[in-house]
């Protein structure tokens, strides 16, 4: 069973109900399984930091009450649950279900000039007492024999975890190389792939929710009004950039009608994460314009002592392509 804080919200989303206060915002701390050891980040020695500051980054937030959703590698969530750090908690712990090839970003590699192959560390098995929720993850590369196989193996996926009740949602990546579609049509293609992917679903297996790249206001517009009662999109946040990117990320694309953020590296590589946070559910929910956001932000760092990546004026600057159009 999902959370009953989550399930409302979802319910409340689909139901034509929504109001700002049901946006739900997961933190992905899941890296382990894309970056290995700098998954962490990087420490002021000119090193990455121990797991156990990225655990302690998990515990952080699930305590502060500012996220719905915590996205872990299954290691990481056997810890939570064997020492019952979710156990008074609405956060809903999930567990990353598959690391698809294009996610393979070890330094030095090149995997992700590839089309996605699909993979699968993790097993049901192991992980449905830790959990009931999971992501699931593909990525579409107009390649006939490549997509077709990510469609049987997520196939697969949902077979498998049907017996214990295990809810998921769906992951769509924009392909990491040229795949002969025009930049403007890349939205539109990923969109109709995204339908393609879960319009054969009964209730029973389809995604709680999405999280899809941001690929501009009108191409979320279309996904969002295509199927409200039944498809809820999420963002997820991609590099870190500039702090103005993270909410204006999120203000623009909650306007388009996603409601659902899944932010990794916006969140783990600030420098005040549980305030970044904060800022974000207040860019939604008061709604406080992105600019004076940032602003608020560099003065919570002033204020506490915290040294700045950027300086104020840089930090307001979008740095997104997509953002900026």
């Amino acid at each position: 069973m999902i959370a009953s804080t989550l399930a409302d919200k979802l319910d409340s989303i689909r139901s034509g109900q929504y109001t700002p206060g049901d946006f739900i915002i997961a933190d992905a701390k899941d890296g382990d399984m894309a970056f290995g050891v700098t998954a962490p980040g990087p420490n002021a020695l000119g090193g990455f930091w121990p797991r156990q500051h990225y655990l302690d980054a998990m515990a952080s937030m699930a305590q502060s009450g500012l996220i719905d959703v915590l996205l872990m590698s299954a290691s990481s969530c056997e810890i939570f649950h064997s020492q019952g750090l979710l156990d008074d908690s609405s956060v809903v712990p999930a567990v990353r279900m598959n690391d698809t090839t294009d996610i393979w970003m070890a330094r030095g590699s090149s995997y992700r000039q590839s089309p996605s192959q699909a993979f699968s560390t993790v097993d049901i098995e192991a992980v449905h007492h830790l959990c009931s929720l999971g992501l699931y993850s593909m990525t579409f590369s107009n390649d006939v024999e490549a997509d077709r196989n990510s469609l049987l193996a997520y196939g697969d996926f949902r077979q498998a975890v049907r017996p214990y009740g295990f809810r998921h949602f769906l992951e769509v990546f924009n392909p990491a190389f040229d795949i002969r579609i025009a930049e403007a049509d890349l939205g539109h293609y990923i969109n109709d792939m995204i339908i393609k992917a879960v319009a054969g679903l009964t209730s029973a297996d389809a995604p709680e929710f999405l999280k899809i790249q941001f690929n501009g206001a009108r191409a979320m517009e279309e996904l969002c009004q295509y199927d409200p009662d039944r498809l809820v999109a999420g963002i997820l946040g991609g590099a870190s950039g500039t702090t103005r990117d993270t909410f204006e990320l999120l203000a623009q694309a909650e306007a388009a009608g996603a409601r659902v953020a899944l932010f990794g590296r916006k969140i783990n590589l600030s420098e005040a994460p549980l305030k970044l946070v904060a800022l974000m559910r207040e860019v939604i929910e008061k709604p406080l314009a992105p600019e004076q956001a940032v602003k608020d932000y560099h003065h919570y760092l002033k204020a506490h002592n915290i040294t700045a990546q950027r300086s104020l004026e840089d930090d307001l600057k979008i740095s997104d392509p997509v953002l900026k159009s």
